[in-house]
């Protein structure tokens, strides 16, 4: 399958000079989680949920109100792009290598389309991924925090273990998750409602209870990939924790997901 039969040729995209602020409105507006940047309709970057959570959270940023800071301090530069005649199997493999979670399809020097992993886990369904389990994919080195931790110390793990996603677990047991959607969101609504000058000292009073998703939704090691992947559709989630006998053994991602795919098409 060539990449143009299943990128989405809808394209919300976003100005350079426009602030974050904007960037979230179309963020939450769309339910979409990155926009390809433009200037004078060239496409010259790529902004993503968690990018803005990176730079919100980060000491150099962090009293510096979103509607102060333009998309072009926050976005990535350096894109990858593929032609639209590319195999499905190679923009898969490509999006594993380089950790991305959407890439750009050009043709004819002009952005025709996006296709992010979201998009391709849609082909998990059917005869093929009935018969692959859970525990075959999944990720069983779990990164995962407690609830009484502090919020930065959960950024800092996302952005040292480059994931989207942290199971919140207690005493063993999966109580919430915490995501870079959560972040970006609690980090422009802090800076938006504390006083700057207190914006410092409270930032590190918050606690991961405070902003964690509360009964996060779990699957079994045993289930088909097909049967996640309409989990992950219906519901937007990238990630899912893998719970055994109230435990948490392992988490399943789009990631995952479409570096089975790519092997498939491969």
């Amino acid at each position: 399958m060539q990449i143009k039969n299943l990128m989405s040729e809808e394209l919300i995209t976003i100005d350079k000079d426009q602030s974050l602020s904007d960037a979230l409105k179309l963020l939450r507006k769309n339910n979409i989680s990155r926009l390809p940047v433009l200037n004078n309709k060239e496409l010259v970057g790529i902004i993503s949920e968690r990018d803005i959570a990176n730079k919100l959270g980060s000491s150099k940023y962090e009293n510096i109100p979103a509607s102060r800071l333009h998309v072009s301090s926050v976005m990535v530069k350096d894109l990858i792009t593929v032609p639209e005649t590319m195999r499905l199997g190679d923009v898969a493999s490509l999006m594993i290598e380089n950790s991305i979670g959407s890439v750009p399809v050009i043709c004819e020097d002009k952005m025709r389309g996006i296709v992010s992993k979201a998009d391709i886990i849609t082909l998990a369904d059917g005869i093929a991924f009935n018969k692959i389990s859970v525990k075959e994919i999944m990720t069983k080195d779990i990164i995962s925090v407690s609830s009484t931790e502090r919020l930065v110390h959960a950024r800092r793990q996302i952005l040292e273990s480059n994931v989207g996603r942290l199971p919140v677990v207690d005493d063993g047991e999966l109580v919430g998750i915490i995501t870079s959607k959560d972040l970006m969101r609690v980090y422009i609504n802090f800076k938006k409602n504390v006083p700057e000058k207190y914006q410092k000292a409270q930032i590190k009073e918050i606690l991961v209870e405070d902003i964690m998703s509360k009964n996060a939704k779990f699957v079994t090691k045993d289930m088909s990939i097909s049967e996640v992947t309409r989990i992950m559709v219906e519901t937007g989630y990238n990630g899912l924790p893998v719970v055994e006998n109230n435990e948490v053994v392992g988490i399943i991602t789009q990631t995952d997901i479409v570096r089975l795919i790519g092997r498939l098409e491969s």
